[in-house]
């Protein structure tokens, strides 16, 4: 597979690189301080609960706290983010700050995974593992930035181009923002979660990207996964109704190509199978009683 991914692929008038598995450094380790998840040592989560849960007034609080923490962290992320800088570089920056906030990274151990956020570059659509593999210009990054705090997780992810990208992989990462936000914008109390991927879809169309649906958005709490499960793409599989305090994720990929995927062999890293770029945005949501709110806001 890395033999078949290696090189760099003519897009328009410029190169971009295809990225497969790359060195990985030590996993960090986290002050002793740090109020930790239950999946820390061994990395097996809870079994995630069996119904949308409606948060009270504490839970949201403590949300709406990591989610800012969350997002902060996030913009700091893509200031630092550059030609030269490597991905485990940022992973190392990011770790410092989340811990500095009190915070633990969510990313690590959960399920084994080895670093403290998510670093997707090109034609990886997420879950990219931080490695030494320096940031080119003509990159186009994906940065995840997942915490727990008080209780509570916050997530949220964001792209962004590096150096001199050319102008289809920005029209990408305006059309998978642009989606997202539409997407958050038909949500509100009484409406039914499957006009989320109506929107999405419709938006994909008009600028001819494919959606993967392989990655979907989630509930989030005092667990990191959960229901309700979020479908990027047209669908009348979801059709139950948005009330208020209910919470959860929304995270388009948009994809140049194909929407057909690999995992690449370390487990985690998910490709686009015609080695094409994608990008993505998400956010945690609110559900309130006139409409949605932004737990998680970052550029």
């Amino acid at each position: 597979m890395l033999g078949r991914l290696a090189g760099r692929v003519r897009c328009c008038s410029r190169w971009y690189s295809v990225v497969g598995i790359e060195p990985v450094t030590d996993t960090l380790t986290v002050p002793g301080h740090i109020i930790l998840p239950s999946y820390h040592r061994n990395g097996i989560p809870p079994a995630r609960p069996s119904s949308i849960d409606i948060k009270c007034a504490d839970e949201i609080g403590k949300m709406r706290e990591a989610g800012h923490i969350t997002g902060g962290i996030l913009n700091k992320v893509l200031d630092a983010a550059g030609e030269g800088i490597s991905t485990d570089e940022l992973d190392k920056f990011a770790h410092s700050e989340i811990v500095a906030a009190g915070a633990y990274p969510a990313p690590l151990n959960y399920r084994a995974f080895p670093k403290s956020i998510c670093t997707s570059v090109n034609n990886v659509l997420c879950h990219g593992i931080p490695n030494t593999r320096k940031l080119r210009s003509g990159d186009i990054i994906s940065i995840d930035v997942s915490i727990y705090y008080k209780g509570v997780f916050g997530d949220c992810c964001s792209s962004t181009s590096i150096g001199e990208v050319d102008i289809p992989g920005h029209r990408l990462i305006a059309a998978s923002k642009r989606a997202t936000l539409a997407a958050i914008g038909v949500c509100g109390p009484g409406e039914r979660f499957n006009s989320i991927g109506n929107i999405i879809g419709k938006i994909a169309t008009e600028e001819k990207f494919s959606i993967s649906k392989e990655f979907i958005g989630h509930g989030i709490g005092s667990y990191f996964h959960g229901l309700p499960d979020v479908y990027h793409y047209p669908n009348s599989a979801n059709r139950h109704v948005m009330r208020p305090g209910m919470v959860f994720t929304i995270e388009p990929i948009l994809m140049e190509g194909s929407d057909a995927m690999v995992i690449l062999s370390d487990g985690w890293t998910a490709v686009s199978a015609d080695c094409k770029r994608s990008a993505q945005f998400e956010h945690t949501i609110l559900i309130t009683r006139d409409g949605t709110e932004i737990l998680s806001p970052h550029v």
